[in-house]
Formats: C-alpha cells, structure tokens, sequence
C-alpha cells in the first residue's frame, strides 16, 4: 500500500539516497525495485534466535554493528510508516535529524520530531499515504502501488503457465491471512473454483505461503482440480503468476493487493477488516458485507460465527467475475 511513495520521492527528491528499512519476510518485494538505492533487512528472526539461546553478547554485538551501519548512512528524513512501537523505534536509531511519524501509536511519537495524524472516515484506497504525501509536499496522484518484478520471475510464470497448460488463461485465488475472521468459508471455496471453472472456463490456482499448506489441503479435499501453489513459490514469483491472471479473488492480504497493483481484474472479499471501499479502479471489486458489528478488526463479537464473511456467497462472487471478465 506504501510503495507509491517510493516513486514520490524519487520525483521530489531525484539525486536523494533512498533507503527502505524491513523485516526479512517483506524485502523480496522491494529488491527488485530500480527506484530504490538500498534496501536494509532487519534480522528480526535471527536476533530473537539468539535472545531464546541465551546468546547474549552474540546478540549485543549483531545489534550495535546493524546500528552502527544505519547511522554511517547520515540519514537526513526517516519515515516511520507503520507507527508503530517497533518501527519508531528504528526510525530514532537511523540517526536521521527528522523523524516522521505516521499515525504513530504505542507511544512512538517520542521518538518522532513530528506526527502526521492519519485521516479519518477516509474510504479511498492508501488514504493514509496519500494523505502522508500531501502534507509533505509530495505527489500524491496518480496513487499507482508497484510490485516490482525481476526477468527470473516472470520466466517463473511464463514456465510454470507453459508446465499446466495454463495458456487460455486462468484464475488465482488467494485464501490465507493471518486471522480467522478474515477467512472466507472453505466449502465457498470449493464452489466457486468449481464454477470459474465449469463456467467461465479459467483453471484455478492457488496462491499463499508455506504456513498455508493445512488450509489449503482442506479446500484441495473438496475441489481436487485446484493447481494447488501454495508454499511452492517465492513471494515474487506469486506476485508474476498474478500479473498474468485473468482474474484474483481474495481475502485483505498481501496477494489480494497485488491484484490491484497489477491490473489484474480483483474481487476483494472483506469481513472483520475493510482498509478501503474506494479502489480507484474498475477493475477491482470490493466485496464487504457491513453488519452493526463491523468492522471488528482483531476482536470479533461473533463467538466464531464470523456472519460477515459468511454472509459473501459463490453466486455472488461469480457473478461480479463474469462483469470484470467483459470490461476486461
């Protein structure tokens, strides 16, 4: 959602060293953009890989050698995007004069020479970066997220599409997030995979990552001609096969974005989180349900009900398809 602001400051900024601090899981996606100078991986795994082993002089020195590192950059501006305590805290140790804080909470705003509240009652999709950017004087619009991609991805799905006969084109869903109530129903799965294709005539394949394997096995149980990927690509090799899709129905998770960053025609599927209504594209649907008790985010009130998701029905989902297959 962030990644527009990477063209941003390149144009505000064009002989700027620009630098992206992340965590190991996220950096694939922002290797292979040009417009970056440096990306910084924090080892976050394998420093509590040393704190559970007790290693701690080994952890105190991988520590104050990555410090160290961030501040002989002499940043001049950090952007703390996430605003949280974690990411305030990286924005002071940079060394950086000026410290920018997002909606910082978690009581990270200490750490910050300013805060840049976010909006409220804003429906627009990256409303909060869009809104980061006009404060700071940077353009805002076009809001156009980038996924960038290497020539070995692209080969990826270029192979993998020729391996499956997947040449007529086909559909990617992608089911996983982190909390149940942001699922969708597996049997809803199963159906509307057997419809895309019986129907619209687009194989299936499904994306996610490695943790996925149980859950996809649960829909592959009751829909066995699913291309089942999941856990078998990297992160940016997913990111190719979706670019290729003709069509990606998800859950608010990183692949469903890729969707919309890519043009891809997206049906969103939205429950106890709904970041956006407003997608500033005809080719992305957003499909939410909102009942007296939505949107609950990380406290369901439900008892595991999760009505909301519940309420989101395969007729509906193919039928929403079928309009963005034509306008297609």
């Amino acid at each position: 959602m962030a990644s527009p602001l990477i063209a941003a400051l390149r144009a505000r900024y064009p002989t700027a060293h620009l630098a992206w601090l992340v965590q190991p899981e996220a950096a694939a996606l922002l290797q292979a953009n040009t417009a970056l100078d440096e990306v910084i991986v924090w080892p976050r795994g394998e420093w509590r890989r040393l704190l559970r082993g007790g290693r701690w002089w080994s952890l105190l020195r991988e520590a104050m050698s990555f410090i160290g590192g961030l501040r002989k950059e002499r940043f001049d501006l950090a952007l703390d995007l996430q605003g949280l305590m974690k990411s305030g805290v990286w924005a002071r140790l940079s060394g950086a004069r000026e410290r920018v804080g997002l909606g910082s909470k978690e009581g990270s705003r200490v750490f910050m020479t300013r805060v840049i509240d976010k909006p409220e009652g804003e429906t627009r999709i990256g409303a909060e970066y869009r809104h980061l950017a006009e404060v700071l004087g940077l353009a805002a619009e076009p809001y156009e997220m980038h996924v960038a991609l290497s020539e070995a991805d692209r080969d990826f799905a270029r192979r993998f599409i020729e391996k499956h006969s997947l040449g007529a084109g086909y559909a990617v869903i992608c089911p996983f997030t982190t909390r149940p109530q942001k699922h969708w129903l597996d049997a809803s799965w199963a159906a509307l995979a057997g419809r895309l294709q019986d129907e619209l005539g687009l194989k299936v394949v499904m994306l996610g990552g490695p943790g996925d394997r149980t859950a996809a096995d649960a829909i592959t149980r009751s829909a066995k001609f699913v291309l089942d990927a999941t856990g078998r690509t990297t992160l940016r090799e997913a990111a190719a096969l979706i670019e290729r899709a003709r069509l990606l129905v998800g859950v608010d998770t990183g692949l469903m974005h890729m969707g919309t960053a890519f043009g891809t025609p997206t049906i969103a599927l939205f429950g106890s989180t709904c970041p956006y209504r407003v997608t500033d594209s005809d080719k992305t649907v957003v499909l939410y349900k909102a009942l007296p008790c939505s949107p609950c985010h990380r406290s369901p009130t439900c008892g595991g009900a999760y009505t909301c998701m519940r309420e989101i029905v395969p007729e509906e989902v193919l039928a929403i398809a079928r309009q963005l297959l034509v306008r297609a």
